[in-house]
Order: C-alpha cells, then sequence, then structure tokens
C-alpha cells in the first residue's frame, strides 16, 4: 500500500481509516500542528504523533498511515522510539553515569544519553571496573570474594580452558541465595512473584511477598537435602514455568545440586537424550498439563523417558488420575517429610564461581542436542543485561511468557529477582486474552515476547480493550522479529520501546540488543550488549571496519559465558579455525548480521545448518531425520529455515526429493500434513512445516555434503522474485 506524505493528507484520508468524521476533523487538527512544528519527516514529528495522537482504540491502519507517511523518504531504520534526557537520567545506567559518568569516561563524558556509546566500549576495555560496578549496584554478595574480577589468561594459551580469561577467580557465592537475601533496595514485604492460573481470568492476581517466597524456597531445599543425592548432583526440571517450579529451581541451586532444564513440550526420546546426558539422578514434573479445556499428559512422558526417580505434582488438588511408580514420590509425600523445618532458614551451599548451577540444552547440528552448562558466574550475567538493557528496577514487574527448558526461563528468575522487582507469571497460553487481561491486572512494567506471539496477538485482536499503560518497555528475543508487528506491539502500550535481545544459552544472556538511552528502530538492534565486543566477518574469514553483512563473531572476553561442553570440545565449536583479533582468537556464534549504514544491526538468520522456529534452536538433521521416515517414496529431505518475503521469524520449509524421480506432481498437501505430524509427535509440539518443495536432487558439495545455505538462499529468492 502506497502512503501520503504527512502535510499531504486529509482529513478525509483519516475517515478513510475507519475513524469517525468529529474524530477525524480533531486528529487533522493536531496533526497539522505538529507538521507546522517539526515538519513532515523527522523523528520529533513521530515523536509527538505516537504521544498525542495514536492509541491503542484506532485503527491499525491509521497508525501504519502515520508512520509511513513520517518516514516515506527517511532510509534505513528510522527510529521508532527516541529517548528523552529526562527520562533517561532516570535509567540505571543513567543515574551511574550522572554519578560516576566523569570517572569512567573523563572529558569524553558528556550526558547519558550522547556518551552511552563511549560506555559500553568502556565496559569492553575496562572489564575490571565495569563489572566489579555492576555487580555492585545489584547488591551482588560473596561469601568469599573473588581475587580480582577478571584474570586475562596469557598469550599463546589460546587452547585453554578459557580462551578469553577468567572471571571471578576464587570466589564462593551462591546466586538463589543473592535471589533471596535483603539489601538496601529490598524488605521482607516486597512482593516477589505475581501469578494467576488460566481459567481464573477473573480472579484477582495472587501475590507473594519476600518472607513468604523464600519460606517456600527452604522448605523445597530442605526436602532436596533429604532425597540423600551425591553432592553436586544433577537434577531436571520438566513442568510448566509456574511458581512451583520457580520455588524448585532455585531451591536445587540453593541446596548445591545442579538444574536440569527440559522443556515441558518434549517428547519422550528429547527427554530421555537429555536425562541421559546430563546424568541427572531425580526430576520434577507434574502429572498433566491443563491448557483450557484439555488435559496435556506430561507425567506418562517421564515414564516413557524412563527417568530417574520423580517427585510428581497433582494439577488438580491433591490426587493423581494415574499411579505413580513405585520409586516416585508425590509433592505431597516429598514436602511432608520437612514439614517440621517450615519457615527454618537453609544454609545456603556456596561453592567456586566455575561450579554448574544449570544444564541448558542447544541443538548443534548433529541431531544431538549441546549440552551447555551454567557456572555460578552466568546468572549474575542474565541480571545484568536486564539491569543496562531492559533498565530493570525495584518495584518493576516482569512478565515473558517461557519454560525453564529454553534459557529465558532461567533468565527470567534472576532478571526479576536480582534487580529487586517481581516476576509475573501466567499459568497457561499467552495467546489469548486471559493472558492480556493478566498483563493488565499485574500492571506488569516490562512484557517479553516472541516474534510469533506477537503475530498471533495481531491476527486475532485479542488485546482489544485491554490496558497496557503500564508498560516501560518491551523485551523481544529468540527470532528475527517484523517491522509491522511490533510498529503494532508499541501501539498497544501508547509507543513504549521495543528492545530487541540476540543472545544464546551458551552465553547467558545478549551479546548484541538496544538500549532506553538510544533510538530503538524496529527490528533491528542499537548496540553491542554491555561487556561484548562484536565483529562481522567479510568473505575472507576477517574483521570488516565498515557497514556490511556477514557471519558475525564475538570478542572472547565475555562475562558468564560457557567455557565447557558436556557431550562436545567446547574450542573446536567456538573457537577453531576463527580469526584472531589483537592476539586474541575470536569466538564463533553462527548468526548472519548486517551492519547498516545508519549503525543499526540486523539479523539474517543462522550461518550453519541450525534453524530458529518459533524461539527455539534445532538443527535441520533433527528434523530431516523424522520426515525421511514418513512416506516409503520419500528418498530424502532438506529441512531449512526460510524468512518470509516481508521479513520476520524464520518458517520450516522441506525440501524432498522423491524415489522415483516422475513423482514430482505427488500430493504435496498430504506430505505436508504427513510431515507436521509426526515433526510434532516425535520432536515439538510447537513446530510447523509451512511448505513442502519437491526437488529432482539436493545441492551437495564435492565430499557429498548437503549445502542447505544454498538451498535457502534460492527459495529465499525465488519467494522474493514471487513477491515482486
Amino acid at each position: 500500500m502506497g502512503y501520503k506524505a504527512l502535510d499531504c493528507i486529509t482529513r478525509s484520508d483519516i475517515e478513510a481509516r475507519g475513524i469517525a468524521p468529529d474524530l477525524a476533523e480533531g486528529i487533522h487538527g493536531r496533526l497539522t500542528e505538529i507538521v507546522r512544528n517539526y515538519g513532515p519527516a523527522t523523528a520529533e514529528t513521530w515523536r509527538d504523533i505516537s504521544k498525542h495522537i495514536l492509541s491503542p482504540d484506532l485503527p491499525f491502519s491509521f497508525h501504519q498511515m502515520m508512520y509511513y507517511g513520517c518516514y516515506m523518504n527517511y532510509g534505513p531504520n528510522p527510529p521508532a522510539w527516541v529517548p528523552d534526557s529526562e527520562n533517561a537520567i532516570l535509567t540505571n545506567i543513567g543515574q551511574l553515569l550522572v554519578r560516576r559518568g566523569k570517572e569512567f569516561l573523563g572529558s569524553k563524558y558528556k550526558d547519558p544519553i550522547s556518551s552511552f556509546s563511549d560506555f559500553q566500549e568502556f565496559s569492553v576495555s575496562n572489564p575490571e571496573v565495569y563489572w566489579k560496578t555492576v555487580l555492585d549496584e545489584m547488591s551482588v554478595s560473596f561469601s568469599v570474594p573473588p581475587q580480582c574480577i577478571f584474570l586475562e589468561s596469557p598469550f599463546g594459551e589460546s587452547h585453554s580452558s578459557y580462551p578469553g580469561g577468567q572471571w571471578l577467580p576464587g570466589a564462593l557465592v551462591n546466586p538463589a541465595k543473592n535471589c533471596l537475601s535483603l539489601n538496601s533496595k529490598r524488605s521482607l514485604d516486597d512482593v516477589v512473584v505475581i501469578w494467576r492460573n488460566e481459567g481464573d481470568d477473573d480472579l484477582p492476581v495472587r501475590r507473594m511477598t519476600l518472607q513468604e517466597f523464600r519460606a517456600e524456597v527452604w522448605l523445597v531445599a530442605h526436602a532436596i537435602k533429604a532425597l540423600g543425592l551425591e553432592k553436586g548432583s544433577a537434577i531436571a526440571i520438566d513442568m510448566p514455568m509456574d511458581v512451583n517450579s520457580v520455588f524448585i529451581y532455585l531451591a536445587i541451586v540453593l541446596a548445591g545440586y545442579v538444574v536440569v532444564s527440559i522443556a515441558d513440550s518434549f517428547a519422550p526420546l528429547e527427554i530421555s537424550t537429555r536425562l541421559k546426558i546430563s546424568e541427572a539422578k531425580a526430576v520434577f514434573t507434574q502429572d498433566l498439563i491443563i491448557r483450557g479445556d484439555k488435559s496435556i499428559p506430561l507425567y506418562s512422558r517421564i515414564v516413557e523417558a524412563q527417568s530417574p526417580m520423580a517427585i510428581v505434582i497433582p494439577t488438580r488438588g491433591s490426587s493423581f488420575s494415574m499411579k505413580l511408580r513405585d520409586d516416585d514420590i508425590s509433592w505431597h509425600d516429598f514436602l511432608g517429610r520437612v514439614k517440621h523445618l517450615k519457615e527454618h532458614e537453609f544454609a545456603a551451599i556456596e561453592q567456586p564461581v566455575e561450579a554448574f548451577t544449570n544444564i541448558l540444552f542447544s541443538s548443534g547440528t548433529t541431531g544431538e542436542p549441546k549440552a551447555i552448562p551454567w557456572t555460578h558466574a552466568t546468572p549474575f550475567k542474565a541480571a545484568a543485561d536486564a539491569w543496562c538493557h531492559m533498565d530493570i528496577q525495584n518495584g518493576d514487574i516482569i512478565a515473558w511468557p517461557t519454560n525453564l527448558g529454553w534459557m529465558m526461563g532461567p533468565w527470567l528468575v534472576y532478571a526479576s529477582l536480582l534487580n529487586g522487582a517481581s516476576m509475573a507469571l501466567y499459568n497457561g497460553s499467552p495467546l489469548g486474552s486471559g493472558f492480556a487481561k493478566f498483563v493488565q491486572d499485574a500492571k506488569v512494567t516490562m512484557l517479553g515476547v516472541i516474534p510469533s506471539i506477537v503475530r498471533a496477538w495481531k491476527n486475532r485482536n485479542c488485546m482489544a480493550g485491554f490496558d497496557w499503560s503500564a508498560i516501560r518497555c518491551f523485551g523481544s528475543t529468540g527470532e528475527a522479529s517484523n517491522v509491522d508487528e511490533y510498529l503494532w506491539l508499541m501501539g498497544r502500550a501508547h509507543y513504549k520501546p521495543i528492545i530487541e535481545y540476540c543472545g544464546g544459552t551458551e552465553i547467558g544472556g545478549g551479546f548484541i540488543t538496544g538500549s532506553l538511552l538510544q533510538a530503538q528502530s524496529l527490528a533491528a538492534f542499537s548496540t553491542p550488549a554491555m561487556g561484548c565486543c562484536l565483529f562481522i566477518l567479510g568473505n575472507d574469514g576477517h574483521p570488516i571496519n565498515q557497514p556490511g553483512i556477514g557471519e558475525l563473531a564475538l570478542g572472547p572476553h565475555m562475562f558468564g559465558a560457557s567455557n565447557l561442553l558436556l557431550n562436545a570440545n567446547h574450542y573446536d565449536v567456538y573457537f577453531k579455525g576463527m580469526p584472531s583479533w589483537k592476539g586474541r582468537v575470536l569466538r564463533r556464534h553462527g548468526d548472519v548480521f548486517e551492519r547498516t549504514s545508519t549503525g543499526y544491526y540486523q539479523a539474517h538468520g543462522r550461518a550453519d545448518d541450525t534453524m530458529n522456529l518459533g524461539g527455539i534452536k534445532v538443527s535441520s538433521v533433527e528434523i530431516e531425520r523424522i520426515c525421511n521416515a514418513v512416506d516409503n517414496n520419500v528418498l530424502e529431505t532438506a529441512a531449512i529455515g526460510v524468512p518470509p518475503p516481508g521479513g520476520g521469524p524464520e518458517q520450516l520449509v522441506i525440501a524432498v526429493v522423491f524415489k522415483d524421480s516422475d513423482n514430482m506432481e505427488a500430493d504435496l498437501n498430504q506430505l505436508k500434513i504427513l510431515f507436521n505430524s509426526a515433526v510434532q509427535k516425535n520432536l515439538n509440539p510447537l513446530f510447523r512445516v509451512s511448505r513442502v518443495v519437491p526437488l529432482s536432487a539436493l545441492p551437495r558439495t564435492a565430499t557429498n555434503k548437503v549445502m542447505r545455505r544454498v538451498l535457502r538462499q534460492q527459495l529465499t529468492q525465488l519467494d522474493e522474485n514471487s513477491r515482486l
């Protein structure tokens, strides 16, 4: 659709968007005044329009008319939100720079907004000062303080466990204890968790103070200790992210054990694989998952996966609809063993900073998921990102629909509790009006999303009529976002900024993101994360120093990042074959990124054969293994993630080669249904095949490896040509 410049828009144009004549006349008058003050095409024009004209109840087509009319000739990365100095100095970083900006940056310091990029560079070049400052700001306490913040490894030790250096050497700490501790910013009466179960949408939200919350965590920790497991044992959690699973998560860490994160959507084979790799000694789960009027079995999947001892929580009341295995324990009996210790403080097990807190999984390209341990430093990286980039402060209320099986689940726990904020948990589907009402009723101030959720909200219009004005900002991660969908999202909360956030399980947070001290452009990143150094590699494999597109590499000095894989060689996966910078080998990440002419960054998907579906990384091999067995007529398949022509999250396309090359006109729609059924049953019910494309042969290298990247490029180009 073509759009007019703002100074050419008439009252009739506004009425044509479904706006009543009287209202259209008032809007046109305000628009004329704004254009007279700022011109028809400036960031200030858009800022005033979004603040004083647009509202959630106006048709989205009118929002589009204003946005695209303002920026029709602007060029790449027009700002959808611009910071102002009054609010900038109230942010965490703004307050820090007002106090200490001159100390950190000397004469380069001017004010929080104009000096933000210099401060980000300072965080990279002065890790000792920066990370000590942020840990102090978050009131992190150590039972034994570190010898230093960062111990740089000697040149030449590139194959060591710490290719960049060692963080917090000698420290003893427990991040769960820090989540429960009192400090200058938090009292026992502060609310730390707010929640609601699906179906209770007309009841008040439930709240728990720090005093109540830590008593529950302590009780679970006492009960875990009573199991008599060997010190440092791995204990899995496979259940939805609700208040009970958060108690369990923190109790495992508090008691000196290691959480094994398993998503509640996994099939038995995937559960079994993760339990075996981690050598889990027990698993917390529940009998069923209730979603609307559906009861989805969960305990039976645990049994089929031949799990070790399970502690099982009943979803409804106190009884189960099935019989437990002989060695399994009901939640009631589990806690009943230590009921005499209720409200007795559990003495946290302080551990060396390199000890594990959590084993998470990220799909590799071999079919077996990478087992990534988080150390005791990683939680502080997650919390520091939230402190710096989402500006999480005491009193904030954070909601992010996720699961403890994915890194954003633990991230949410630490980002909230280590910053004195409350986490808001909705135990149900985030796709309907029930979740929208929960965001309103809980007065959520930071709402995290993934783009596929936003698309569902926009298509269903289930957010209409709910008041999201308490939101200060959004966070977005997991997959590439779409400009129109995120313009719509901003409009639901009166144009609060969206902080794009990209990282990885192996980093414990982000390497590239946005900031409330910088102008934010839709579907783009404005800055490397604090403490992170980014490089875009050219065709020769070396960093380029100008705008361009290529595989992204990371500086090796990243606080909290992994230095070990349980089932692969960490150096080979992340460092082998990478170029050096200032004598240090760079860290591989595997995403393709573009640095634009305006200084923003845009994501272009994975460089390897791992794709991103609905915020979940999955290897092509895992999907192909399932699809190859679906139909006897199929010779081989290739699974590719292809971005839609208008931008946005990758869609799963299956290229198929038939045994009979004359069978190119097979019923592709029926095959798509079969592929979908098999992938959802055997891998993940959230995955969906978008398209099936027949080919006479798959493109291969000289060594017979399938060139999925070539296929991806061909299909993307085909889609683009079709659109044109």
